[in-house]
């Protein structure tokens, strides 16, 4: 069960929102240019600085070459620490707080990536949330800070206030009509991106997509946070108007689509993460729509996670291939839609 998507914010569109802060300690190699041994000395600051403002065992640690693979995808999965830690699995570890809301993550891209992410709309909790973090911790540690240009990262374009503010949508209806092509070149024009459900090279699966900003250098936080609200504000509502518009021109088709796909999903032997989310996505635009009823379709998001190869394995308790996940996904969607 993934903890911090429960807490009865469903939104029909915007599904999370999320902030990232990018951190380094002054003097320490980055992690993509360290040794094991620098990257260890690094990991020891930060821990010894997260235990001392954080006594209270609410963060549990976790040491990435000591999880299966399949815990690491399933953290992953659950969208509770980023593909890049993975990649860093000789080097890394994370903190993960026990509602999952927040996640202090060590030696990926940077030496720290704070991460606070909440259900539905909610960027300037979610920025509250993080700063406070952030400030205890600089409190204990050497951040890499430059008066001119702000704090210093492993990428250029994450130098300065270091802050991605990212919230992900359901867009099937954008998707299915086309629409979503044109949203991509509008937010690139201002200096925004959309991405698929895990960021940066990844693909939009189930009509999920990662909106962000760009560049972290030349806004401050606030003014960061503004424009991405006001943008999913935006997108939210052009979403809406176009399931308005398929459900009063097109609701024959419309129907027949979700039919199809709930059909699909209650008689399914085999099926595979891509396929299943396609389908789950398209049943919840029918229940968003009032085309079909019942009170545990608000779960459809956390049914799409719970799927995933990650989910899969941790569920059975193994590592599985490919066709046992397929089969076992299968049983599980069947019961769900029973």
């Amino acid at each position: 069960m993934t903890k911090w998507i429960n807490d009865n914010q469903y939104d029909p569109v915007v599904i999370s929102s999320r902030i990232r802060l990018a951190r380094n300690l002054k003097n320490d190699t980055f992690p993509l240019y360290s040794s094991k041994e620098e990257a260890e000395n690094t990991l020891n600051k930060i821990r010894d600085a997260v235990e001392d403002v954080f006594p209270n065992g609410e963060y549990k640690f976790y040491n990435l070459e000591q999880l299966e693979p399949r815990d690491r995808m399933r953290f992953m999965e659950d969208h509770l620490i980023s593909p890049g830690l993975v990649e860093q699995t000789g080097k890394s570890a994370f903190y993960l707080r026990d509602d999952e809301k927040a996640t202090i993550m060590i030696n990926e891209e940077d030496h720290l990536r704070l991460q606070t992410l909440f259900p539905g709309l909610r960027l300037n909790e979610a920025w509250e949330e993080c700063e406070n973090i952030d400030d205890l911790l600089e409190s204990k540690l050497d951040y890499a800070f430059h008066a001119e240009y702000g704090y210093l990262t492993s990428c250029p374009t994450n130098v300065g206030t270091g802050l991605r503010a990212s919230v992900m949508l359901h867009l099937p209806a954008m998707t299915i009509t086309g629409y979503i092509m044109g949203l991509m070149d509008a937010l690139k024009r201002i200096g925004l991106t959309i991405r698929g459900i895990y960021g940066e090279g990844t693909e939009a699966v189930g009509h999920l997509y990662q909106v962000s900003n760009q560049l972290t250098l030349g806004e401050t936080e606030s003014e960061i946070i503004k424009k991405i609200d006001e943008i999913a504000t935006e997108i939210r509502n052009r979403e809406q108007n176009t399931r308005t518009f398929i459900l009063e021109n097109k609701r024959l088709e419309l129907e027949d689509k979700v039919y199809r796909a709930l059909g699909i999903l209650q008689n399914a032997r085999m099926i595979t993460s891509n396929e299943a989310m396609e389908q789950i996505s398209i049943v919840k635009l029918g229940y968003d729509l009032g085309l079909i009823e019942s009170e545990k379709y608000e779960n459809l998001i956390e049914l799409m996670l719970d799927i995933k190869p990650g989910n899969i394995q941790n569920k059975s308790n193994k590592a599985m291939n490919r066709t046992e996940r397929d089969i076992l996904r299968a049983n599980i969607i069947r019961e769900y839609f029973r």
